[in-house]
């Protein structure tokens, strides 16, 4: 009988343990998607400007 409630606690600590840790996971990929986004929108408008300028001196360049 004392076997049984060992094997229960261990199962249930173990349970424990393992949603803890999947919790701090999944909190984890939620901050960096939130973290890549961020950077995503930051970074844009620079993006779009140096395509724009690349574009630019392509139009300029002369043709061999």
């Amino acid at each position: 009988m004392l076997l049984l409630v060992v094997w229960i606690a261990v199962v249930v600590l173990a349970v424990v343990v393992l949603g803890a840790l999947g919790y701090g996971l999944f909190g984890a990929a939620n901050r960096l998607r939130r973290e890549l986004e961020a950077l995503e929108r930051e970074v844009r408008p620079v993006l779009t400007e140096v395509q724009a300028t690349a574009a630019r001196a392509a139009d300029t360049r002369p043709s061999p």
